[in-house]
């Protein structure tokens, strides 16, 4: 392909740079990487307020209705290692643009899903294409820039992964409960079509050099079974009773067993599709485990709140929504200083003061009660905003630094997974310790009920005088129950979470100070 145009290029077979783009290409160009970027991330989070309509439009429960996030998750997270290999060999421009089309398409399938089975599948598909997306967006979006403007290139691309949690939340709710849960799919489709057709306009003679690079297919084969039979043992164990379940069983010895031969064929393999050495490094582990945790503990919280509070505080999902939503407002103002400042300081510090602020908010969020106003609801998630500012990019700054450049694609590609796959674990972990917690809270506060109680007695005359019958005062009595019972559960995941959040400033200080790119020796394990 030639420089400007046209429809093949010495230059470009070569492997020489192409030359940035300016003007209006330049400008319609980020518009649609952007376009792209945000639809994509906005997924992430509008589904999160729509799991209670999700679930009773499909007759599953509520924590059923999880797995349209985790399924998502788990297959975004599995496709992320793909991302160089299908690079190199089929060209940026081609991958991104039929990921996105893709998407687009799984969008639209999620939408006429008539169960929760078929939306699965289509969830799966959609994450499985939004992995490569997310990096060949930045990669073309680079490409386009001048490398003395690659900073503000790259600050323009990460407003909208900021700007997307904050819309996805309150728009999902809007959504949910003015139209129906399908919409939240459906409005990907014109965007999907609007950013691949400026795309194809702008970059189809800017593709990038193609090579044959042999894939880890064991590999991947490994990581597929490992990493899914580990979320469907997650998602399915609390309702087939865990270990006294043979699929539960043969879950578990099917992850134990493929993760333990992922370790050593990756540890061994030559072109590794996860680069595992990397971990001999002490500021890539210590980064990339810090920042997997947190994302998980964060993960997991965000989608316990807008399910306690429509299941058990009677919000919509709208106000379920608008709860959630001010996380982004200090994050979007916070980000940009942070990314301009994060060389000054000890990123360590940074993120510790991530990780402090984010215990402080779930610390106030375990002082929730059943009669917490909107006030008391929507205070931490304001503050959490300073959190969230504060630990994506000192986290992957300790992470990537002492990396040769050449390692750094290997090494946020291994990040990116373990941290969407954390997410997706944490999901899973964090309903099913609030079912069992609350299952405990409730079997201790109907211990009184009885006959013989005077109390119980006393509460059912009342509501007897009121016009309801002995069953329907005992079924007012059990989900009074039930609310109580599920925000203790909450509760205490909060100040577990809180209490976690603590014990990775210690993680995250297990790394040493450096700059990226600096030199690092790896043979000693530091």
């Amino acid at each position: 392909m030639s420089a400007a145009g046209g429809t093949a290029s010495p230059a470009g077979a070569r492997g020489a740079p192409l030359p940035p783009l300016q003007g209006t290409k330049l400008a319609v160009g980020t518009i649609a990487l952007s376009l792209a970027t945000f639809m994509n991330v906005l997924d992430t989070s509008i589904a999160n307020v729509s799991i209670p309509a999700i679930s009773g439009d499909t007759g599953v429960s509520p924590d059923e209705g999880t797995w349209v996030i985790t399924s998502f998750a788990v297959s975004t997270a599995i496709s992320v290692p793909l991302t160089g290999w299908l690079a190199q060999r089929f060209g940026q421009v081609r991958i991104f643009l039929a990921a996105t089309l893709a998407f687009t398409l799984a969008s639209f399938l999620c939408g006429l899903a008539p169960n929760l089975q078929v939306l699965i599948a289509f969830r799966i598909m959609q994450g499985a294409v939004a992995g490569p997306m997310i990096p060949m967006s930045q990669a073309l979006l680079l490409s386009s820039y001048p490398p003395e403007r690659a900073g503000s290139a790259m600050a323009m691309w990460a407003m909208t992964t900021l700007v997307a949690p904050i819309v996805g939340p309150p728009l999902g709710g809007w959504i949910s409960d003015n139209l129906s849960w399908p919409w939240i799919f459906y409005i990907n489709v014109p965007v999907g079509i609007i950013s691949a057709t400026l795309t194809a306009s702008i970059y189809r003679h800017r593709e990038s050099v193609i090579r044959k690079r042999p894939i880890d297919f064991v590999g991947l084969i490994l990581l597929v079974l490992w990493v899914g039979s580990m979320q469907m043992m997650l998602d399915n164990g609390r309702e087939l009773d865990w270990f006294s379940s043979p699929v539960i069983i043969t879950l578990c010895a099917v992850a134990v067993v493929s993760l333990v031969l992922f370790l050593i064929w990756e540890l061994t393999e030559a072109h590794p599709i996860v680069d595992l050495g990397l971990f001999r490094i002490r500021n890539f582990a210590a980064g990339s485990t810090a920042l997997a945790l947190a994302y998980g503990l964060f993960f997991g919280n965000v989608i316990l709140i807008p399910l306690w509070l429509q299941q058990y505080m009677d919000y919509t999902a709208t106000q379920a929504g608008l709860a959630l939503a001010p996380v982004g407002v200090l994050a979007l103002a916070l980000s940009p200083w942070v990314g301009r400042n994060v060389s000054r300081f000890d990123p360590r510090m940074l993120a510790s003061i991530s990780f402090l602020v984010f215990a402080y908010v779930m610390l106030m969020r375990s002082w929730f009660s059943t009669d917490a106003d909107w006030d008391t609801v929507i205070l931490p998630a304001v503050i959490q905003g300073v959190a969230v500012s504060f630990m994506f990019i000192p986290t992957t700054t300790i992470l990537l630094s002492g990396l040769p450049p050449e390692r750094i694609p290997a090494a946020t590609g291994v990040s990116n997974f373990f941290r969407i796959s954390a997410g997706a674990f944490g999901t899973s972990i964090t309903t099913t310790w609030w079912d069992d917690r609350a299952r405990l809270h409730h079997a201790r506060l109907a211990e009184g009920i009885s006959d013989f109680s005077t109390p119980t007695n006393l509460v059912v005359g009342q509501l007897h005088a009121g016009g309801f019958t002995k069953t329907q005062a005992l079924g007012i009595i059990n989900r009074m129950i039930d609310v109580q019972s599920y925000t203790l559960g909450a509760d205490e995941l909060f100040y577990g979470a809180a209490a976690a959040f603590v014990l990775l400033v210690g993680v995250v200080w297990l790394a040493k100070p450096g700059g990226i790119g600096a030199k690092v020796t790896v043979r000693d394990g530091h």
